[in-house]
């Protein structure tokens, strides 16, 4: 997915972060197949962005030498308005240049976190992108300092200004916390630093970690990794699914030091960089950047503890399905109804997913044809390939393209619907937006994402007749809301009171960051009521999550549920001018605020009306799941 960059970063160094927006573990066959024997047609074609790595290490050093070129508009930027376009133009073709080097080697990375010499690839690019920040860090400032009424002037008398315009107000804006020359060179400079705490953790957690292994109830050994752990976490064998979790996250807590340090220093560099540039707080800073209120954020949390009873509904629902006396957390992820296996092919998926968009129209179904015929997406798991799932839409003048780990199951197909969904968002947006304005902020990235999950479910509903089977896709949608409203929600709140500690003068330690995970979700989940029962292995599954590296990102997976729920419903009862809107939100990209983006859509997200309209469908779907329940006696 794409990314509005703060303005005290280059555009290109944060595709570091946004080609991992979406990773979370993802399931994985039995019997994982090694790369080269995946059929072609289930990898991605990285020879769309260059033929080869000998064309990208040349790409790349024509770009190392040319950026020095921006020295030459240094103490210039105001003595005309064609000179500030020139230095515009030169600096943002050197950023889409950069990001598209970086989309390359990234991706040839994340194909087997094993290869070193991919993994130094991607170091490469974070060097030259620190290098290229450090180049630029004069611009901001320089345009800050000159004289008031001056831009606006320059953008009247040059129209080769324009597409910058969003992007110059903006630095207006943000002037009480852009520094000097010498302090932003600084900062820029410290990027590498800066990236070593998820680093570390993105290395342990994926490729050095000793994971345990687990004897299934079939006499099965299987090792307990990322990928394993999310398959058997599901199983219908309660025992197995104890067992796994229970050895998982155990194993997590043996690390608990190590996982401690690289969270602290994560949370401290934040801290670092939101003292130096005047912010009042590391949420204040991090929100900023899309000029977010940071009420939004503590909205959301309250909110959804004002309706953990809705979701507390929901938990003893699922008790009663499963016809379990007491609920755990380890069975959470099981099947709702056990008789029930939903297993898809890949050309069965991308039937169903074609179908279920078919409200967006023809061309919206093309470009997904498109994805799958001319190798968009690397489907299949194999070792050492990066978990989870993710859309990098960073290689402006070609296409997104997708990571999958994909395990036939409905929840993969629904992955694969959801990565589509910001595929979709960063085509028409790279194609309908000038460069600069082309990457669209993280605030509305999942509204896509899950905008496409909701047509999914909504389109496998009119198929089915058989009851276990609605049930089954019902649930999913429960399942959905679970994952995307209350739990991201729940590791934000984690989040915000591990700042709140660190800010406070606390030390986040592995054992004080356990305890306050711990806490919060036996309040989420009804320990103390019996609701559901977090067993006390479960205090370290704060350290399974990646997204805590991304820094008060998690929250906007709820919040973008929420808008997408609130769109999907006008759209799928028929609103063309609601789709309409929708197909336009999807070509804005980060020509407007994410607010005014999602305004212009038709939901304001600075009310409580998008999270009370999924609260209020979720109800609805618990009420037809029950209503089927008591007809089945």
């Amino acid at each position: 997915m794409q990314t509005h960059t703060p303005l005290h970063a280059t555009r290109a160094a944060a595709w570091a972060v946004a080609a991992l927006l979406t990773v979370g573990p993802a399931a994985v066959p039995a019997q994982e197949r090694e790369r080269s024997q995946i059929p072609e047609q289930f990898t991605w074609n990285l020879a769309d962005i260059y033929p080869s790595e000998a064309a990208w290490r040349a790409a790349k050093d024509v770009l190392a030498k040319n950026i020095a070129q921006l020295d030459q508009f240094k103490g210039k930027l105001g003595s005309s308005a064609g000179t500030l376009a020139d230095a515009l133009e030169r600096y943002f073709s050197f950023d889409k240049e950069l990001s598209r080097l970086y989309v390359y080697a990234s991706m040839r990375a994340d194909e087997d976190t094993r290869v070193a010499h991919n993994q130094g690839m991607r170091d490469e690019m974070m060097q030259l992108a620190a290098q290229f920040g450090a180049t630029v860090a004069f611009l901001e400032p320089e345009v800050l300092r000159l004289p008031t009424g001056t831009v606006e002037r320059f953008l009247g008398a040059e129209t080769r200004l324009t597409p910058y315009r969003f992007y110059l107000e903006d630095i207006a804006r943000r002037a009480p916390h852009t520094l000097s020359e010498a302090e932003e060179t600084l900062l820029a400079s410290a990027g590498p630093v800066a990236s070593t705490p998820a680093n570390v953790y993105g290395i342990l957690s994926n490729a050095d970690f000793p994971y345990p292994s687990v004897t299934l109830g079939d006499g099965k050994t299987v090792v307990v990794n990322q990928a394993n752990f999310t398959a058997h976490r599901g199983s219908a064998n309660r025992a197995d699914r104890e067992a796994v979790m229970s050895a998982f996250f155990t194993a997590l807590g043996r690390f608990s030091r190590t996982y401690g340090t690289t969270m602290s220093g994560e949370a401290q560099k934040l801290q670092f960089f939101a003292k130096a540039r005047k912010y009042p707080s590391s949420l204040a800073m991090q929100l900023d950047g899309p000029n977010i209120p940071s009420s939004v954020y503590t909205r959301l949390v309250d909110g959804v503890n004002r309706n953990l009873g809705t979701f507390h509904r929901y938990l003893n629902l699922r008790k009663r399905m499963m016809g379990v006396s007491e609920l755990h957390y380890y069975d959470l992820y099981a099947p709702l109804v056990a008789s029930t296996d939903l297993a898809y092919t890949p050309e069965q998926a991308q039937s169903h997913i074609l179908a279920a968009v078919k409200p967006l129209g023809a061309e919206y179904q093309s470009v997904i044809r498109r994805a799958f015929a001319e190798r968009w997406i690397d489907l299949f798991p194999s070792p050492g390939k990066r978990s989870g799932a993710y859309s990098n839409g960073g290689a402006y003048d070609v296409h997104p393209y997708m990571l999958i780990n994909y395990n036939g199951k409905y929840d993969d197909m629904s992955t694969l619907a959801h990565e589509l969904g910001h595929t979709m968002q960063s085509y028409f947006s790279n194609r309908a937006q000038p460069y600069p304005t082309a990457g669209y902020p993280i605030f509305v990235a999942e509204v896509a994402s899950t905008f496409n999950e909701s047509l999914l479910i909504d389109h496998m509903l009119t198929t089915i007749r058989d009851d276990d089977t609605r049930l089954s896709i019902l649930g999913n949608y429960l399942e959905g809301i679970k994952g995307t409203v209350f739990r991201q929600t729940q590791f934000a709140e984690f989040e915000l009171r591990m700042h709140d500690m660190l800010q406070a003068g606390k030390p986040l330690t592995g054992d004080a960051l356990a305890q306050l995970y711990m806490d919060i979700t036996k309040k989420y989940y009804g320990h103390e009521r019996q609701i559901c029962i977090v067993d006390d292995y479960v205090r370290h599954e704060w350290s399974y999550i990646p997204h805590f590296y991304r820094d008060f990102y998690v929250f906007q997976y709820a919040t973008s549920f929420t808008a997408s729920e609130a769109l999907a419903q006008r759209v799928k009862a028929g609103d063309a001018a609601a789709t309409k809107r929708y197909l336009t939100f999807l070509a804005s990209g980060g020509s407007k605020y994410p607010i005014d983006l999602l305004k212009d859509a038709g939901v304001d997200m600075t009310t409580d009306e998008p999270l009370d309209l999924t609260l209020k469908e979720m109800n609805r779907v618990m009420d037809e799941m029950e209503k089927i329940l008591a007809n089945r006696r």
